[in-house]
């Protein structure tokens, strides 16, 4: 629902001014947000020794926008293919509880986490980037990708981010939804900025 009470900022105004009015439509619903980690928060490649993966390299603005989403009320959850205590790690520091890794079916999982949080699916985002995406990505309010995604990802979205996996796309992404229901500007007029801790 939108907040139709609350001024828009001008930052909001300036984010919003190239998005389509059905995609402000749809980022207005989201109270869940949900990210794909290979390709989206990081930038796809995987770095191994001779004792298996050794890190993922993820971006600090990624991190600050999803911490921004959880502030404002809006949950963030990650559904990954791939397993490993990297992505448990960033996930603990981001005060991210919903972490589901292994996983070759995303959208059971997203099924399951809409019926435990009460949720419709028009009230749910998914950010991805590849096949093992596509069925959850058919089934939310609101699909994001990213431009080196195949071509065939990019058009069953609804939104395509400017910057690549791992690189902003997904503060991109946080920054139109909290745009969108007039969440952002409460951080930009905060002196200082509200949110806690740590930069992520």
């Amino acid at each position: 629902m939108s907040n139709t009470l609350t001024p828009q900022h001008p930052a909001e105004a300036l984010l919003l001014a190239k998005i389509s009015s059905d995609v402000q439509n749809r980022l207005r619903d989201i109270r869940l947000m949900v990210f794909d980690v290979d390709g989206v928060l990081t930038d796809g490649r995987l770095w191994y020794n001779e004792h298996g993966e050794v890190f993922k390299s993820f971006h600090a603005l990624d991190g600050h926008g999803l911490r921004l989403l959880d502030e404002s009320g809006i949950r963030v959850a990650l559904i990954t293919g791939r397993e490993g205590p990297i992505v448990a790690r960033r996930a603990a520091e981001l005060g991210i509880a919903e972490v589901h890794q292994g996983v070759r079916n995303k959208a059971d999982v997203l099924h399951d986490m809409a019926q435990r949080l009460g949720l419709g699916f028009s009230e749910i985002g998914y950010m991805g980037d590849d096949i093992i995406d596509i069925t959850a990505m058919q089934r939310v309010g609101f699909a994001a990708s990213v431009p080196n995604a195949p071509t065939y990802i990019s058009q069953i979205t609804h939104w395509v981010s400017s910057k690549p996996g791992g690189s902003g796309a997904a503060r991109e992404c946080c920054d139109l939804i909290l745009a969108s229901q007039h969440k952002l500007g409460a951080f930009l007029n905060a002196k200082p900025l509200s949110t806690t801790g740590a930069i992520q």
